[in-house]
């Protein structure tokens, strides 16, 4: 009986061990780069919060911020890697980058807001590199990492001297990593007007589909753009993954998926119909299963399609091998089989450092790189530095849509997704969509180990929303209200969770101060909407659509939104609302369609109502008056401010201006510091400078006899303790301290210095 015990307590304790040790954690870094200078990518940042949103739903830790420079890029990067580290053998990180990326010499690298990019040598330079980041995760030994890549479109600026290979270079993961691009290597996507881009929408929705492994996930993603995009845009993948992995799994009420059948899906292209097959081989997206198409469908209507994907991946996979060989042979051979090809300069950049000929020498034999040369059918599409395939030149007829056992139709809930919530203060904070519920018959694995103060994780099945008064509302499917709580921004300073939306990365956070409560903005506009095979966009969106801009600068000693000939275009004096008082938002759809609409209100007014709530803090002003106390000064000057009257107009004064911003505009203008902060400037001459001015005695001073206090003097005598005291002094002194603004030099309350 006693050894029995013993062996269930031992089946019991090893059991324990080995459910712990499969315990799943899940962690991301998700940005969106946006507010490029010279064209904003007006989906970039949209996109990120939607796959941040979708990744805190499957049990991710995720880190998101927009609008980085290149310091803020490259840190963050480095914060993520080294969390990754912690997570342990079960663990899995996820990077979604949203942006401009370019290649250049077969690197790739992320493009920074801000960045003075203008030629190539300029790219290394200012750019993260990807392969700086991909290789420590390959070696960390992580059950799986995914990076995903949504950045090969048009560069956002100009680049002069020689041309650069558009898109993103073809790049083979390690073990155990997934890379994927929204367009296939060597190629870029076409423009997109928004809310949100469509390689995000679909990753979305196929993350969110359940059970499905996660190369299919990118299979059905790949698919999902082809039929919006109408063939113009084709995503790719690479993986080295070896375990399973599921973002959902789905439960036994699921209907059936017509792609869960392996065997159709192994199915030989030429068992096909034509139009099957070229779904079939966009699915598996192989130089072989392009390659069976054209043997099949020679002359179909397809097949000049297939010509120029087939030519776009066969240039891309020679070049890596040319890379990856790196000798002056190896590039000459590349020369003299795309002499026009994307990647000729950069053969040529090479060559140079090799201190060899540009060209190939006439009794040149070139080597064999393991791809034949392109056929002349496909010169044709390789004969420049940027691959589209959307080209009207071309003349591509639109492709079929997938068949149904291939690409599902996409949920009626997810067609039309409604612009994101943008938080109006915390300049790097990620927009929040309306989260749409997650099937009932979707759950995620037991295993994976809860984020903490994750609202997503915790109500997948409900809809989540930011609704007009700013309130987080959480409605069941059938529509019933189950809390409205005050909005709360991401989590600051670090934290691991967030309220509401993703967390900042770590070094973001501790250069920046974001305040707990913010303003929200619900942008205008129709949404994205999906119909037929294309994409196509209902209404016209605002401008501002998914670019909030901060309505208050960070404290002293904070990372400043990035401002310059790159910055954002500054805000207006109502940013809070959003648009203009006769403009409503759009109602917020969910599964019923029931939502709520944001309805500009007045800057003040709300921040009044805010503070009156407990929603919004008040404004704390230790060392001196606040601004009630400072629009209640008396009608008359007394004594001593006749005498201390400045040359210029007063704080007061310049508040009453109609030409510029109200004293509580002037607390939210990102571009400078408060008030609080333009009272601690130690930069300039303050009021107690102004008094003591050396260039000669002052009216006070020539009345000042050094014998001892005359009647001048003693009328002169504030309250508190005078300016010589208030130095003396660090205690704070209403009626001292409100002289000294009064008195302020006038330029420092326009901001002239940024922190």
């Amino acid at each position: 009986m006693r050894s029995r015990l013993v062996l269930v307590l031992l089946t019991t304790f090893l059991f324990s061990i080995a459910a712990a040790a499969a315990a799943e954690r899940r962690i991301a870094l998700v940005i969106g780069e946006s507010a490029y200078e010279g064209k904003p990518i007006e989906t970039a940042a949209n996109d990120a919060g939607l796959i941040a949103q979708t990744l805190q739903a499957a049990g991710f830790d995720v880190a998101g911020a927009r609008d980085l420079d290149e310091d803020s890029l490259r840190g963050s990067l480095r914060d993520f890697l080294e969390k990754a580290r912690n997570v342990g053998p079960d663990g899995v990180a996820f990077i979604y980058f949203a942006g401009a990326g370019a290649q250049l010499e077969g690197d790739n690298y992320l493009l920074p807001v801000g960045a003075p990019i203008a030629r190539d040598a300029d790219i290394p330079l200012h750019g993260a590199r990807l392969s700086d980041y991909l290789k420590p995760l390959a070696s960390m030994g992580l059950k799986t990492a995914v990076i995903v890549l949504d950045a090969a479109r048009a560069l956002p600026y100009p680049i002069q001297g020689q041309p650069l290979a558009g898109g993103l270079a073809l790049y083979e993961p390690g073990p155990s990593l997934l890379l994927a691009f929204n367009a296939a290597p060597g190629t870029i996507a076409p423009p997109e007007p928004g809310p949100y881009g469509v390689y995000a929408h679909a990753l979305a929705e196929m993350i969110r589909a359940g059970g499905l492994p996660i190369a299919q996930v990118f299979d059905q993603t790949r698919l999902r753009v082809l039929e919006e995009t109408k063939g113009a845009q084709i995503p790719w993948n690479s993986q080295g993954i070896d375990t399973p992995f599921l973002f959902f799994e789905r439960t036994s009420q699921a209907p059936p998926r017509g792609v869960d059948d392996a065997a159709l899906r192994s199915r030989p292209i030429a068992q096909f119909s034509a139009q099957d097959a070229f779904a079939a081989a966009v699915a598996r997206d192989t130089l072989q299963s392009y390659q069976d198409f054209l043997i099949a469908y020679p002359n179909d209507l397809l097949a000049r399609r297939v010509r120029a994907i087939l030519a776009a991946r066969r240039e891309a996979l020679f070049w890596r091998k040319c890379r990856i060989l790196s000798t002056p042979a190896a590039y000459w051979s590349y020369v003299r089989a795309y002499p026009h090809g994307p990647h000729v300069w950069d053969a040529r950049r090479l060559l140079e450092i090799f201190a060899s000929p540009p060209e190939p020498p006439p009794n040149f034999a070139p080597i064999d790189i393991g791809y034949p040369p392109p056929p002349p059918p496909e010169i044709v599409f390789v004969g420049g530095p940027v691959i589209f395939f959307g080209d009207p030149i071309w003349g591509f007829p639109p492709p079929p849509p997938p068949p149904f056992y291939f690409l599902p139709p996409p949920p009626p809930d997810f067609v039309v997704l409604a612009p994101p919530v943008v938080i109006g203060l915390g300049a790097f904070l990620l927009p929040i969509p309306p989260f749409v519920p997650v099937p009932v018959y979707v759950q995620p694995p037991a295993f994976v180990v809860a984020p903490p103060g994750n609202v997503f994780f915790a109500n997948i099945h409900n809809s989540v929303v930011v609704d007009a008064s700013q309130n987080v509302v959480i409605a069941n499917p059938q529509g019933r209200v189950l809390s409205a709580t005050p909005f709360v921004a991401g989590a600051v300073a670090g934290a691991a969770g967030a309220a509401i939306g993703a967390s900042l990365p770590r070094f973001i956070a501790n250069k920046t101060a974001v305040a707990p409560g913010g303003a929200v903005r619900q942008p205008g506009g129709q949404g994205f909407q999906r119909q037929g095979q294309g994409v196509q966009t209902r209404g016209q969106s605002l401008p501002t659509q998914g670019h909030g801009l901060p309505t208050q600068g960070p404290a002293s000693g904070a990372q400043q939104p990035f401002q310059g000939t790159h910055a954002l275009p500054q805000p207006s004096g109502n940013v809070l609302q959003g648009q203009s008082p006769t403009t409503q938002g759009l109602p917020t759809q969910g599964r019923h369609g029931q939502g709520a609409q944001t309805q500009a209100q007045n800057p003040r007014q709300s921040l009044q109502r805010r503070q009156s709530q407990g929603h919004e803090p008040q404004t704390q002003q230790p060392q001196g008056p606040n601004l009630q106390q400072m629009m209640q000064r008396p009608r008359g000057p007394g004594p001593q401010q006749m005498m201390h009257r400045p040359q210029g107009p007063g704080p007061q004064q310049m508040m009453q201006r109609p030409q510029g911003p109200g004293p509580q505009q002037m607390m939210q203008r990102p571009q400078g510091p408060n008030l609080q902060h333009m009272m601690q400037r130690p930069q300039g001459p303050g009021p107690q400078q102004m008094m003591q001015r050396p260039q000669g005695p002052g009216p006070q001073q020539m009345m000042q006899r050094p014998q001892g206090p005359g009647p001048q003097q003693m009328m002169q005598r504030p309250q508190g303790p005078g300016p010589q005291q208030g130095v003396q002094r660090p205690g704070p002194q209403p009626q001292g301290q409100g002289q000294q603004r009064r008195q302020g030099d006038p330029s420092q309350q326009h901001g002239g210095d940024h922190h």
